[in-house]
């Protein structure tokens, strides 16, 4: 007791054994929030994913883009960050068989991408990853047509899937023989490798190089050719290799 202060004075230290210490370091990450981001960032993330990522051929965001996929709006609050990482860096690793291609970016893209998307959400633990899918791996040309293609193209080629009425281009009239007669076998495989916006196409238009293997999307090519009831320009197809 403290004659001055009539109030009783006491001090004391908590031990706590080492591993309990070391519980809780390792705890304190999975209830970080995602890196907070800046109004500038957030316009600049808003901005990749309207004209330069593919994401809301599929997905919506501030109500546009596409209805098929999870809306991105409010993705935060239904999913954790790390769960946001691991969807958007190899989707099948997260949902095997999953209607979602896996998009290659630069690193510092896909990063503020992550952030923004995040923004709300807490850190979480990271989704155990699963075996690679080989689901779709022996549908036919026409299975992996209705499979990957047809939610903008529509499911006779016809440019009238679901997503279509919500892109600013529409898609691709595939049964049009004119227009697909004006394009080479390889032209065709391009895009649906690299996606749209590489071949000055919509960047609404995924790329499925590093979901599909060349021969899937070759015999999309095929289908496509089976479509229109048409082939490719005479210059490409004289039969000798370049």
């Amino acid at each position: 007791m403290d004659p001055s202060e009539g109030i009783p004075r006491c001090s004391f230290v908590i031990f706590l054994p080492m591993h309990a210490v070391l519980a809780l370091l390792v705890a304190l990450p999975l209830v970080a929030q995602a890196p907070a981001t800046t109004p500038f960032q957030e316009q600049k993330a808003r901005a990749l994913l309207r004209d330069q990522l593919p994401c809301l051929g599929c997905h919506e965001l501030d109500g546009e883009g596409g209805r098929t996929a999870p809306s991105l709006s409010d993705v935060g609050g239904r999913r954790s960050a790390a769960y946001i990482r691991a969807i958007i860096e190899d989707p099948q690793l997260v949902v095997p068989g999953a209607v979602m291609p896996k998009t290659l970016m630069p690193s510092a893209i896909r990063d503020l991408l992550i952030r923004f998307l995040a923004r709300n959400a807490a850190e979480g633990a990271p989704p155990m990853p699963q075996s690679a899918s080989l689901y779709g791996r022996s549908l036919p040309p026409s299975g992996l047509y209705n499979r990957w293609c047809a939610q903008c193209h529509g499911h006779n080629g016809g440019g009238d899937g679901p997503n279509a009425k919500y892109l600013p281009v529409r898609p691709a009239v595939h049964w049009d023989a004119a227009r697909m007669g004006a394009r080479s076998d390889d032209a065709l495989y391009d895009v649906i490798a690299a996606g749209g916006g590489p071949m000055g196409k919509s960047a609404r238009m995924p790329a499925f190089g590093a979901t599909l293997t060349p021969p899937e999307m070759r015999s999309l090519v095929a289908y496509i050719r089976g479509l229109c009831s048409c082939a490719g320009p005479a210059w490409s197809r004289d039969g000798r290799r370049r």
